[in-house]
């Protein structure tokens, strides 16, 4: 718990609400400074609701079939409790497509969205880190120096805090080649989301798990075909603008 004027708060909403908030204001304040990336409010709109209803959907979904002991025959309550970022990005992304397909948006949407993202990703981690074993993000037990011991006398690998570094650090290393050179439309989210998916699936090898298929866990399953479709749409996005720049000269 968190002491706020007097008051015990739980750090896990706490965090995670400022994560968005800190999220959402930064994506406005981009929008603004890059007014040409941006799409009409009307249509972005729609393409928010899209996002948050994939999102939603999919952070729900990869976290029953992740932990199916831990859902099978739990209420409602605790099926709605669960989420993944995994699943919500990959659905948040599927629902975008879906209403840009419905309303015949030809333009990419998700590059303003990459820095909000690693911002908001990196706050939220800090709020699972807080909240300990009954958040179930903690890694597996380890000797390093820096393992952390939640309460049960047993020191563990934070990958809660890794996570945090990780998407800061992926996200300045994609400023850092923004900065050198232009990227198309679209290419700097796919990178970004085809980062964190390779990240997630690496570092899944260090956190308890249950196995889908092979040594693979669903969260796994689910980064590594991500990471293959992000990284082939990146592909395709870079291949068509250079056509596109060969015909226009």
């Amino acid at each position: 718990m968190l002491d706020f004027f007097g008051h015990e708060v739980h750090p896990h909403p706490v965090l995670e609400g400022l994560g968005y908030f800190c999220g959402a204001r930064l994506y406005f304040a981009l929008r603004r400074r890059q007014p040409d990336k941006a799409v009409p409010m009307e249509i972005n709109l729609w393409i928010i609701f899209g996002a948050l209803v994939g999102a939603f959907l999919g952070a729900k979904m990869l976290a029953w079939i992740e932990s199916p002991s831990e859902y099978i025959g739990q209420d409602w309550s605790a099926l709605l409790g669960g989420k993944t970022i995994v699943g919500g990005l990959l659905g948040g992304w599927a629902g975008v497509e879906v209403v840009k397909k419905v309303n015949g948006i030809q333009a990419s949407t998700g590059d303003l969205f990459v820095y909000p993202l690693a911002l908001g990703n990196a706050i939220g981690r800090v709020g699972c880190f807080l909240t300990g074993l009954s958040d179930h993000t903690y890694g597996i037990a380890t000797t390093l120096p820096w393992g952390v011991d939640f309460g049960d006398g047993i020191r563990r690998h934070p990958t809660q805090l890794y996570e945090s570094i990780f998407v800061l650090g992926w996200a300045f290393t994609l400023w850092l080649i923004t900065r050198r050179h232009t990227l198309p439309p679209g290419v700097l989210f796919r990178l970004y989301l085809a980062g964190y998916l390779g990240w997630r699936f690496l570092v899944e090898f260090i956190k308890p798990r249950e196995l889908l298929i092979g040594d693979l866990s669903a969260i796994q399953t689910a980064s590594l075909v991500g990471m293959i479709i992000a990284l082939g749409s990146a592909v395709r996005l870079v291949r068509r603008a250079k056509i596109m720049q060969s015909l226009a000269t």
